[in-house]
């Protein structure tokens, strides 16, 4: 069996079914690390979720992606994850969460009630005023008042919610330049047809390895677009050559973007050997 020739070679042991199953303490354990990829896994959820809501194919490219937050720092070694993940050009991380979303607090009447007695009308109007503040030790005072915690809520909100969407707990905001550009357009285009070749090639049965012929027929809209990523789309696909025009005997029919038909048909190529 394979992974008993691997155990054997790895570890020179007579066999991994004669050996104990591992100790929960003997295998590598990083608290730091799981904890940047949560934060990390809920910035890209975020952002996707603006995509859904922003009707943006996750193939179209977008401009940039801002994450601001206190500890913005712990997400900057997996700038190319969330690059890849939200299909963006460019990440960006800062700590000025106040440039793009504010605090708003609201009052817990009940729960403020019995200390603060007729006071906790006051603080309720200065809040809604916008008169309240935070210390340097976090405290929240409001009408020269302090609360609390659990007489109060903190919401972020975002300034721009169309773009804007707040991390659990009000613990930062990632920003999505949802703008398109017809550069955005046509490398999106390029995408959702190397999607349709590898479905073409998977039908196919190739050889993940193996090197094809490729034949498109499309739009002009289309093609304009993948020949401008004629060389990305090659590598991706594994073509050595790419024409364009009448496809006879597609692989197969597919759509792209907004139902853009495309004809694609390919042919294994027998590279010569030295």
């Amino acid at each position: 069996m394979v992974r008993e020739q691997i155990w054997r070679g790895l570890t020179g042991g007579r066999s991994v079914h004669l050996t104990d199953w591992p100790a929960a303490g003997e295998l590598p354990h990083d608290p730091g690390l799981v904890a940047a990829m949560d934060r990390v896994r809920q910035a890209a959820s975020a952002a996707l979720s603006l995509r859904k809501a922003c009707g943006l194919r996750v193939r179209l490219p977008l401009a940039k992606l801002t994450v601001a937050a206190a500890d913005a720092a712990l997400f900057e070694p997996f700038a190319d994850l969330l690059h890849d993940e939200v299909n963006v050009k460019a990440v960006e991380f800062t700590t000025e969460v106040s440039t793009h979303g504010r605090f708003e607090l609201a009052v817990n009447a009940q729960a403020c009630g019995p200390r603060l007695g007729r006071d906790t009308q006051k603080v309720i109007r200065a809040v809604k005023a916008g008169e309240w503040c935070q210390d340097a030790e976090g405290r929240v005072i409001a009408a020269g008042i302090e609360l609390l915690p659990g007489e109060y809520t903190q919401r972020l909100v975002a300034c721009d919610p169309d773009e804007s969407a707040a991390l659990p707990n009000s613990s930062g905001l990632v920003v999505l330049g949802t703008a398109v550009t017809p550069e955005l357009v046509a490398e999106g285009l390029a995408k959702d047809v190397i999607r349709l070749v590898q479905q073409a090639r998977r039908d196919a049965d190739l050889d993940v390895s193996e090197r094809i012929a490729l034949a498109l027929e499309a739009s002009d809209t289309v093609l304009a677009a993948v020949r401008a990523h004629e060389e990305f789309l090659a590598g991706e696909v594994l073509a050595t050559s790419v024409t364009y025009g009448a496809a006879p005997e597609p692989t197969l029919f597919g759509a792209v973007a907004d139902g853009a038909k495309v004809k694609v048909r390919l042919q294994p190529v027998q590279l010569q050997q030295d």
